[in-house]
């Protein structure tokens, strides 16, 4: 059999975790092999280990049948192996062709040459529908734009060995499409692609052979064509898993959360990219605001929560005027915000699990007094969450939270937020990274806090999330509510073309 990458009998630790416990995994010339598994099941350390960001305890790596040393990452580019990363590795304060270029610059006397990388970079991101600006600053554009650039950096570097991991985790439908067909034709072209995957659907859109990991422990690798979703999540997760959210009616009480004509400029410029929006949430209902990334809906976010200033109109929770008010005084009136990116606005990396699940309560007199920490409580409230939320770290509530996987950090919010037992709960992309359970999990938590009576305002890119757990859809594009939908009788056609501007509703809220 041709294979261009081998892993033999990889083992991995870490402090307190087997990361990686003598996994084996053959990728062959020309296909797309995916890697499934639960959040912390060892699939970003297994392809770490490959693109040379950690070293192996044991086991060899083998490329056409030729054992290969891989130490870093350079030498993993040398091999023809590229990497793009759930978190990304970008530089913040680099333009976006600076970091596509980063480590393969051409110099001539010292001074960078740009104009050939710029032409090659545009040339692939139109041939790819990629289409970014070489120009931006990677502080200023989304997640999703982030993402593209990473999968440009690596395209732009000639990989014939592309590692995604979680590449969709951020996309819209659309381009989650277009993402799909690219990895056909790149593996067309003869390229080999390493797929790891919450998304049991892409899977079987868009693999050949999927190897399912469980607890860092090998489990099968299996012909995709020939299993079922069913099987596989089930193999991943050790039991059945229900895909449907299961959920009664809708019973709504009072407005909770109130937008009265709000806009909100642009950073970079004049122009409001959140044009006179009014909206209600009321309690016992979840309202999902559905849209394409970046027509707005993040800067809405900001200003809701308060990391972004009101340009115009006013924010109402519970009646109260809010729209001035700051982080921690909307916090205290009954707002918790999951955020989209969880480490920018979500976590502090360099801190312990227990530190990140106190961020928004340490100052109450059960976890200080007289301004000094009480760490005996601290840990006993983390160590409560984490088994109430299931949140997996190799050292528990002490975890380092930069050490542990994307999911479990996202586990990390999710609990910490909910547990505040906010009458409002902000909840943007909560279940990005997540594996099929602890989707499912996460659900349930909405219905539930729903059922309590709170309002959720849910902000999601994921079409059948928003399908399947809203109580109504508000469509958003370009800056402006174009639709204000009820998901039982709007088809994911119709909700398609409301996003993409091709429909509006005459009287939307």
């Amino acid at each position: 059999m041709d294979y261009v990458i081998e892993m033999l009998g990889i083992t991995k630790s870490f402090p307190g975790i087997l990361a990686n416990d003598n996994i084996s995994l053959q990728l062959r010339r020309g296909e797309i092999h995916a890697l499934l598994g639960e959040n912390g099941a060892g699939k970003s350390t297994l392809m770490s280990i490959l693109f040379g960001l950690y070293k192996p305890d044991k086991g060899i790596i083998k490329k056409n049948g030729k054992e290969i040393q891989i130490s870093n990452p350079n030498d993993a580019n040398d091999y023809g192996i590229g990497m793009v990363h759930q978190h990304f590795k970008l530089v913040h304060n680099f333009t976006v062709l600076e970091n596509i270029i980063m480590g393969v610059e051409t110099t001539r006397r010292g001074f960078l040459k740009l104009d050939e990388a710029r032409k090659k970079v545009v040339d692939l991101s139109h041939k790819y529908n990629l289409f970014i600006d070489p120009d931006a600053l990677i502080s200023d554009i989304t997640v999703g734009m982030q993402q593209r650039v990473e999968i440009i950096k690596m395209l732009y570097r000639d990989n014939e060995i592309l590692i995604f991991d979680e590449p969709t985790a951020m996309l819209t439908p659309q381009e989650i499409k277009e993402l799909m067909n690219i990895m056909r034709d790149l593996a067309k072209e003869g390229k080999s692609i390493l797929f790891i995957t919450h998304k049991l659907d892409e899977i079987k859109q868009v693999a050949d052979r999927c190897t399912v990991l469980q607890k860092g422990k090998y489990i099968d690798t299996l012909d995709v064509a020939d299993t079922s979703k069913e099987k596989f999540s089930e193999l991943m997760v050790g039991r059945k898993i229900e895909f449907t959210v299961i959920k009664d009616k809708a019973k709504t009480g009072n407005v909770v959360l109130s937008v009265k004509n709000l806009t909100v400029k642009s950073k970079h410029s004049e122009k409001p990219v959140v044009k006179n929006v009014s909206f209600n949430v009321k309690a016992g209902e979840v309202v999902c605001l559905a849209g394409i990334d970046g027509n707005g809906q993040s800067e809405l976010v900001y200003a809701i929560t308060g990391l972004e200033k009101v340009t115009a109109g006013a924010i109402e929770l519970n009646g109260k005027d809010i729209t001035k008010s700051s982080i921690r005084r909307k916090s205290n009136s009954g707002m918790s915000h999951i955020p989209e990116d969880r480490h920018k606005h979500g976590l502090i990396l360099e801190y312990s699990l227990a530190k990140n699940l106190v961020l928004q309560s340490y100052y109450k007199k059960e976890f200080q007094t007289y301004g000094f920490l009480r760490f005996k409580e601290i840990t006993k409230y983390a160590n409560k969450l984490i088994e109430q939320f299931d949140i997996r770290s190799g050292q528990g509530a002490k975890t380092l939270t930069r050490s542990m996987s994307g999911g479990n950090q996202q586990k990390a919010i999710v609990a910490r937020e909910i547990d505040k037992d906010p009458e409002l709960l902000v909840a943007v992309q909560p279940t990005r990274g997540l594996d099929v359970g602890a989707i499912e999990y996460i659900h349930k938590q909405l219905v539930k806090q729903r059922d309590k009576n709170k309002a959720i305002f849910l902000v999601s890119l994921e079409l059948e999330e928003v399908m399947n757990v809203s109580d109504r859809i508000l469509v958003i594009y370009e800056g402006e509510i174009v639709a204000d939908l009820d998901p039982k009788s709007v088809t994911m056609e119709d909700l398609g073309l409301y996003m993409s501007g091709a429909k509006r509703e005459e009287k939307a809220v």
